[in-house]
């Protein structure tokens, strides 16, 4: 490297972006992940013996995807070269083959090649990858926000180890902003800068587990700050606020406005009102609720209060919570007010709920009872013998599919846990059942 070369770096490192210098360059440095790359666990026993095979790490933005790939640069003697999926092509994999075949051969010499965003390869140049992965002439480690299962080549995977990354805790996060305010070579130790506590709990709630995020955040806010009479920079609530132009929601995530806004939000797509589920949904979301809970609770909330008024509004949930876990924010909260305001509208019955609540009330009384015999299983050796399945009906063999026999026990005879309401699809489902009773009163 020329004396050029060494300043043109020297001053690219030095203008980078905070998240960017402050990237670990040991598995020491990095934050969270432990559960990966703890010492003693596999990846770190691998990464530290240089014996790496092919790894796909999975994860939302910010969570050290690219930090990991970066400590196994520079920890192994194996070559590294690192391709972007989305302006690479076919000739770029086809130039790093040639050479990883010559490191090979004539080296001795392995080759880590590393593919960020893998999942914007379509399956042609996936599948160009395999030989060379399955022969050993490059050792994969490709990087996807997306879920592999779903879009990476299967026999990829298959030849590959999945290690899935986890958001940052809160904890992570403060750690992080903390070590940037005080590191002097490459954080804003120089600053002189100080953060207090509700600044630094509200940067790390609104990254949502994204160390990038938080630490662009924070570097604005020391950048954009000027420094108080005591030659300090002071990151308080409001610079915080200011510097990303979204104020603090008074809300705490572990204490009453937490439980007393989901209970709002529940109790409002129950009553039927959208414009209050969405308002709360959207006071959630500004205070960095868990998508993911709240998508369970819109799960349970289309069982228990829709039920079978109308069977889709647990779809739309199950749909929605599948949905927002791939997507993540900001786009989640579409998926998620779309959810809310479907349950909300919905025909709403809780016979589905009675009736298992009543069911189980009948089970704790009636103790122990003998399931009627001819429902009992007949596919064993000898079962006729003991009467079991003798006597049973068969359903599909009658007009309607229907006929009249004992399902419940008999200490039961007569007892109803479901009574259909006459909301939505239940009404349809009361009509079809009492038509199949009536039918069978008129063969009487």
């Amino acid at each position: 490297m020329d004396i050029f070369e060494y300043m043109r770096q020297n001053t690219m490192e030095k203008e980078s972006p905070l998240a960017a210098r402050l990237r670990p360059t040991t598995l020491e440095e990095i934050v969270g992940q432990e559960h990966i790359v703890g010492k003693g666990k596999m990846l770190y026993r691998a990464i530290k013996a240089d014996k790496l095979s092919s790894i796909v790490l999975y994860g939302p933005p910010g969570t050290g995807k690219t930090t990991i790939a970066k400590v196994i640069a520079n920890t192994t003697k194996a070559e590294f070269v690192q391709l972007n999926a989305t302006v690479a092509g076919k000739k770029d994999m086809e130039g790093v083959v040639q050479q990883a075949k010559e490191n090979l051969g004539m080296y001795h010499k392995k080759t880590i090649l590393f593919i960020d965003e893998i999942h914007r390869f379509n399956k042609g140049q996936q599948d160009y990858l395999l030989p060379f992965v399955e022969d050993g002439t490059i050792i994969l480690i490709g990087a996807t926000t997306e879920n592999p299962y779903f879009e990476v080549n299967g026999a990829l995977l298959s030849r590959s180890i999945i290690f899935e990354l986890k958001p940052l805790t809160k904890k992570n996060i403060e750690d992080l902003l903390m070590r940037a305010l005080t590191d002097h070579d490459k954080g804003l130790g120089s600053y002189n800068a100080e953060i207090d506590d509700e600044a630094l709990g509200f940067l790390s709630d609104l990254s949502d587990g994204d160390a990038r995020s938080a630490l662009n955040a924070l570097e604005l806010a020391v950048m954009t700050t000027e420094k108080s009479p005591d030659g300090k920079i002071h990151i308080t609530l409001e610079v915080a606020e200011e510097c990303i132009q979204k104020r603090k929601v008074r809300y705490d995530k572990d204490g009453d406005n937490h439980y007393d806004t989901i209970s709002a939000f529940i109790k409002s797509l129950r009553g039927s009102d959208p414009d209050a589920a969405v308002f709360y949904l959207a006071r959630m979301l500004n205070a960095g609720e868990d998508i993911k809970f709240i998508a369970r609770r819109m799960m349970i909330s289309a069982s228990e209060d829709v039920g079978n008024a109308d069977p889709q509004a647990l779809q739309v949930a199950v749909a929605a919570s599948l949905a927002v876990e791939r997507v993540g924010m900001p786009e989640a909260q579409i998926i998620l007010s779309q959810a809310a305001t479907y349950i909300a509208t919905a025909p709403k019955s809780n016979a589905s709920c009675e009736a298992i609540f009543s069911a189980n009330r009948a089970v704790q009384e009636a103790g122990r009872v003998t399931i009627p015999t001819h429902l009992q299983d007949a596919h064993y050796k000898s079962a006729e013998k003991l009467g079991h399945g003798t006597g049973y009906k068969y359903p599909h063999d009658y007009p309607e599919h229907y006929c009249k026999q004992q399902y419940l026990p008999y200490e039961l005879n007569g007892k109803e846990f479901y009574d259909p309401s006459g909301m939505g699809y239940e009404k349809k489902i009361r009509e079809h059942m009492k038509k199949l009773k009536d039918s069978v009163k008129d063969e009487n």
